[in-house]
């Protein structure tokens, strides 16, 4: 009951760092609940299976003796331990494994789920294989849209070439009125005509712009010699058709 010196050598050499007392308590618990742990995985009983599966191993595992009786007959025609079966020794060194079965489903399932899971997976393929033969449709349609246009734009280009080309060459020989409306690029003022003019146009001309650029074409070489892509005029027929390549673009590429 006396009450403690705090200057005594006994006090002093105490930890009292903050905190130390509840670190112990912890690692005394989390060492009794390993404790525990274990003794109770040693006196647990093994199921069945479990022993069951530890004397096959053990089977397994341990070579056959002479008690055996299959082994001994081995023995006698000549067999000796670790030689490969056969006459000649051709055949398997190591027994057959033994291959247990542990589910309850019955026979052929596996082999069933088995087919099901490669048939799904080619389905799988095939659908990736159609996916990407539609993306290649696609990017080759793309590809021939965005060159017809291409090449429609290039008409219209030589079309109107031609247009200014004829109306000038009419010009120079005293021709007033084109042959064809649309022979000639039309003034600013007859695009601001009222739109059923414009319809009736349209239904006296239906043609696509490869059309009259072909039908243009043929009459600047015919009437005047003259070549939109060579941008010359030649002499007569004669020396036109022997030095102008051809009458199209794809002549003179």
């Amino acid at each position: 009951d006396e009450e403690e010196d705090y200057m005594s050598d006994l006090f002093i050499k105490q930890d009292v760092r903050p905190g130390l007392p509840m670190v112990r308590r912890m690692k005394e618990a989390i060492q009794k609940e390993e404790k525990q742990k274990e003794a109770n995985e040693k006196n647990r009983q093994k199921s069945i299976k479990e022993e069951e599966k530890e004397r096959r191993d053990l089977v397994l595992k341990s070579a056959l003796g002479n008690e055996n009786k299959g082994f001994a007959l081995l023995q006698k025609m000549g067999y000796k331990s670790g030689q490969a079966l056969g006459k000649s020794g051709e055949g398997i060194v190591e027994p057959i494994p033994l291959n247990i079965k542990t589910g309850l489903s019955g026979l052929g399932h596996e082999e069933l789920k088995k087919r099901k899971a490669e048939e799904k997976l080619e389905h799988y393929r095939q659908k990736l294989h159609m996916k990407k033969q539609a993306n290649e449709q696609a990017a080759d349609q793309f590809r021939i849209r965005f060159k017809t246009k291409q090449e429609e734009r290039k008409m219209e280009g030589d079309l109107r070439k031609s247009q200014r080309a004829c109306q000038q060459l009419d010009m120079q020989k005293d021709i007033d009125v084109p042959k064809e409306t649309w022979f000639w690029i039309e003034p600013e003022e007859e695009d601001k005509k009222d739109e059923e003019d414009k319809e009736d146009e349209c239904t006296s001309s239906d043609l696509s712009v490869s059309e009259k650029l072909h039908i243009l074409t043929a009459y600047l070489r015919q009437e005047h010699f003259y070549c939109i892509w060579c941008g010359t005029t030649y002499e007569d027929s004669e020396d036109l058709s022997s030095n102008c390549p051809g009458d199209s673009a794809a002549d003179h590429d």
